[in-house]
């Protein structure tokens, strides 16, 4: 019976076009409902439906409903779950940290170059995952990145001045370093218990989302907000690669385009965005403290000098100077 099953689907990936799952895929992403990744996502399942006619059915799963995106990324690959939009984990391939590099770009415009289309992470994010048996599909800019806290900082803008503050950081060591770096106690918590560390007391604030991740989970617990700008949030649609590869051609080429549209029509938003949510903070009487371009100067410089070195015991240090050579 197997083999028969099997022969049909063969025969249908060979005819050019018929495979169509048994049911619906699971796609996950990170966010509550209703937040714009999960209305984007959304329009893209809804738009994969109607334009393979039905082959490709995705349901999707939000607010980390399937696990930590860690967990979720390392599902994929193994193909338990089809597809994920989020945030990538360098625990299996370390050289995925470039995705994350502290200031490796320092406005919207590097980084639309650098993680959009063609772009040097882009490409460098899609050949790593690959070996993880991933095929990538698009990217999702989202913000640059901030710190969240419970309680008063002490000179915010002077990396050098000692904070006392404990600050969840996610399991990733540019992260940690980073915190360190900009004055802060990093105590790595999946992204999953990161509201519970901080109800808890068991930090006092986090690194390693921005004002749209903040206000979506923590809300209710921050009280300030500092735009640091550390690093660039940019999220990458993948799905598993053995169900890539069950597709005809044609639905590939339909679901590649439908996620180019998707990225395209996000990178036009993405900042406005960015300026919306650190208002909302404000508007819920979150502190909001920005910094001149001086201030986070002092900050990229002093991550340059003190956190990429190490970094590059992790990151080939010639994907660093291509992402910067292309930036000029």
């Amino acid at each position: 019976m197997f083999a028969a099953v099997l022969c049909v689907m063969l025969l249908a990936v060979l005819a050019g076009g018929a495979f169509a799952a048994d049911k619906p895929w699971k796609l996950a992403h990170i966010r509550p409902e209703g937040t714009p990744i999960d209305i984007s996502m959304k329009d893209f399942v809804k738009q994969v439906k109607e334009k393979t006619d039905g082959r490709v059915n995705i349901e999707i799963y939000p607010a980390s409903q399937l696990g930590d995106y860690t967990t979720v990324q390392e599902r994929v690959s193994i193909g338990d779950i089809e597809m994920q939009t989020a945030c990538l984990s360098p625990a299996v391939t370390k050289a995925i940290g470039l995705n994350s590099m502290p200031y490796i770009v320092t406005n919207w415009k590097e980084a639309e170059k650098a993680y959009g289309p063609g772009g040097v992470i882009f490409q460098k994010m899609a050949e790593h995952l690959a070996k993880q048996d991933i095929h990538v599909l698009a990217a999702w800019p989202v913000y640059f990145g901030g710190i969240v806290l419970t309680k008063e900082p002490l000179a915010p803008a002077d990396p050098n001045v000692p904070k006392n503050i404990k600050i969840r950081v996610p399991p990733i060591r540019s992260f940690e370093l980073c915190a360190t770096a900009l004055g802060y106690q990093a105590t790595p918590v999946p992204w999953a218990d990161t509201f519970t560390a901080m109800q808890t007391g068991i930090v006092e604030g986090g690194i390693g989302a921005g004002a749209e991740g903040y206000y979506a989970n923590f809300r209710d617990l921050a009280k300030y907000y500092l735009a640091v700008n550390d690093h660039f949030e940019c999220w990458f649609m993948y799905i598993n690669k053995e169900v890539w590869d069950r597709l005809s051609d044609e639905d590939k080429k339909t679901m590649t385009e439908v996620a180019q549209e998707t990225e395209k029509a996000r990178w036009k938003v993405a900042e406005a965005e960015e300026k919306q949510n650190e208002k909302k903070l404000a508007e819920i009487g979150v502190k909001v403290i920005t910094f001149t371009d001086g201030e986070l100067d002092a900050m990229r410089k002093k991550n340059a000098e003190i956190v990429w070195p190490p970094m590059y015991e992790e990151i080939p240090e010639a994907d660093v100077k291509a992402v910067l050579d292309s930036l000029k």
